[in-house]
């Protein structure tokens, strides 16, 4: 069936499948560097679930999400719609990051299961047709990892404390730190050890939490671990790697303080031009393994935070990452301007190395779409979270719904955080002795913290624990679900064809199946293409016909004439496109210009 423009409810068309969007881009490199692309370049256009095992599902009945719910949650995840997962931190650990604290990267944590059954989990997805991305955390490790318990018990100058970054003090008795440099986790980047004798001993450092020291990567023992456990990973059959906090993991030895104003390659902590080296490595690890079946590509996948283009597009160049998080999008105000200003800036960036984009619109560190797209100021910035601030959640749900249809139609690789196709909201009235999280504590509970977008997920019935976990478990779950959340659940958003969870699963079928998406072709459109598309309004052109528009402005408008409805986020109201809504059109002199797989 096929429809024009019409009063019509959030709808999809039924049509013929069409040839996903060809994967196997060539790389050319501005930089002089090229390498033969990976026969399946997957993640050039795929759509990855994001994870976090401690809150997805819990298996076992003990309170924790595991591999054992994981597992069992497959068919789900293959009904949705997505090609990958990405899991955060499953590693042994004592947990005291939510899993970024590693303590060994060889074995699963006790409380999410065991390396048979990671094993287990990531050949039965592979037969569902999802790839596993797992998480590298590189700039530092558990204060519970032998080679931190090694560098404790060693003498200062030893070998063992070469691995890290440990210094004498300034100042007199060495009692000021060697820095002071900034902590991500707010408070101070160094600690200091006491001697067995009781006196004060040296600082070591930690950008994050004092439980997470940092490595010292001018070590080449340091080097070749990580290569030794991505080798580890991808003999696995893991498909990527995403890499936490990339731009960090090298430091001046010099250790000065951060200028004011730091020019490139000038921060003493962040974006040092050596980083390069250490990930073409990394990549020629990956390039070991990239014609093994039946996976293809491994990928490399960065999160870096650089507000400089040019400094982000140059960890993708062809001999280095693969793709990195786009977190310049996920940060803008809900406004055309800001939005247009993101794609534009993002696109250009990547134009240069041949690197796909990524779309993500929240992960496991970021407040929940539906509540940030509800406030004034619906940006977001680490150091703005407070508690309490107001929020309208009905529309933040609106314009979450018009974001997802957005963004996957954007070209490039999309990221989907667990619990976002439920539309649920940031859990922020969390009891204060149940919240984890380090930001909380070392910010003295002004910053909420990230525990309310971990909460666990809803599967079903009218109370909690919502079938998080198997039925008769008695254990509270390790974060309270609201007692409203039965109406967030999986099993009553599958019988409302209107739901966040129906929209979702509508949006990445037709994701999955249209040449016009994924990576591709792009072109805006303006009120040159039609009198609607006004600088209030995000309207793009992709192949074959298929165009994106969502209407940022309060006033709703016509769309093209005889434009085949393919999706909307939100009715039409009497055939007009209304303010917060995203359709899928394809245009008229294209309906028929489908080609089966």
């Amino acid at each position: 069936m096929s429809r024009t423009v019409e009063h019509s409810p959030t709808a999809q068309v039924d049509s013929p499948d069409t040839v996903g969007a060809d994967t196997s881009v060539a790389s050319s490199d501005a930089f002089g560097t090229v390498l033969t692309p990976s026969p399946n370049s997957w993640w050039r256009g795929d759509t990855i679930y994001q994870i976090y095992p401690r809150s997805f599902a819990d298996g076992n009945g003990d309170g924790t999400g595991d591999l054992r719910g994981v597992r069992q949650r497959l068919p789900y995840l293959k009904e949705l719609g997505i090609n990958a997962i990405w899991y955060t931190p499953w590693y042994e650990s004592p947990l005291a990051d939510g899993g970024y604290d590693v303590a060994d990267y060889r074995a699963i944590d006790p409380a999410f299961g065991d390396l048979a059954e990671a094993e287990a989990l990531i050949s039965e997805a592979l037969e569902l047709g999802i790839r596993t991305i797992v998480d590298v955390v590189p700039n530092h490790v558990s204060a519970a990892h032998r080679w931190f318990q090694q560098a404790l018990a060693a003498e200062p100058g030893s070998p063992e404390r070469a691995r890290f970054w440990f210094h004498p003090g300034l100042g007199e008795n060495g009692d000021e730190p060697p820095t002071h440099w900034p902590n991500n986790f707010s408070g101070p980047t160094w600690t200091r050890l006491t001697n067995d004798d009781g006196t004060p001993g040296e600082w070591f450092l930690h950008l994050f939490d004092p439980r997470q020291p940092d490595l010292n990567w001018s070590h080449p023992e340091v080097v070749q671990e990580h290569e030794d456990i991505l080798r580890f990973w991808f003999e696995r059959g893991v498909a990527g790697i995403r890499i936490d906090s990339a731009a960090l993991l090298v430091k001046d030895p010099a250790l000065p303080e951060v200028p004011e104003n730091p020019g490139p390659g000038e921060h003493p902590n962040t974006d040092r031009d050596e980083l390069h080296t250490i990930y073409r490595g990394w990549r020629r690890v990956a390039e070991e393994f990239r014609d093994r079946a039946p996976l293809g590509g491994r990928a490399l996948i960065g999160e870096i935070w650089l507000p400089d283009a040019e400094r982000f597009a140059a960890y993708l160049r062809p001999d280095e990452m693969h793709t990195a998080f786009n977190f310049d999008f996920m940060a803008r105000q809900w406004k055309a301007s800001e939005l247009r200003a993101s794609i534009n800036l993002m696109r250009d960036a990547h134009a240069p190395v041949g690197a796909p984009c990524t779309w993500v619109l929240s992960n496991h560190d970021v407040t929940r779409v539906v509540t940030r797209y509800g406030r004034e100021d619906s940006s977001f910035e680490f150091l703005k979270k407070r508690r309490g601030t107001p929020t309208d959640l009905a529309l933040g749900t609106r314009r979450a719904r018009a974001a997802a249809l957005l963004t996957a139609a954007l070209p490039g690789s999309l990221y989907i955080y667990q619990g976002d196709e439920l539309g649920l909201p940031e859990v922020e009235d969390l009891p204060d002795e149940e919240r984890q999280d380090p930001m909380f504590f070392r910010s003295n509970g002004i910053d909420p913290g990230r525990d309310g977008c971990r909460v666990p997920l809803p599967w079903s019935g009218q109370e909690a624990p919502f079938g998080f976990e198997p039925e008769g478990s008695a254990t509270p779950t390790w974060l309270s679900q609201p007692a409203d959340w039965n109406t967030y659940t999986v099993e009553a958003q599958l019988k409302d064809p209107e739901s966040m969870l129906s929209l979702y699963r509508r949006m990445l079928e037709f994701r999955g199946r249209d040449a016009a998406l994924g990576d591709g072709p792009f072109r805006w459109l303006t009120e040159e293409d039609h009198p609607g598309f006004g600088p209030e309004v995000i309207a793009f052109a992709r192949a074959d016909g298929f165009i994106s528009v969502t209407n940022f402005s309060a006033t709703p408008f016509a769309l093209p004439a005889g434009a085949q409805l393919l999706l909307a986020s939100s009715p039409l109201v009497d055939g007009l496109l209304a303010s917060d809504t995203t359709v899928w059109l394809r245009l008229a002199q294209h309906h028929s210009r489908t080609t089966n797989h």
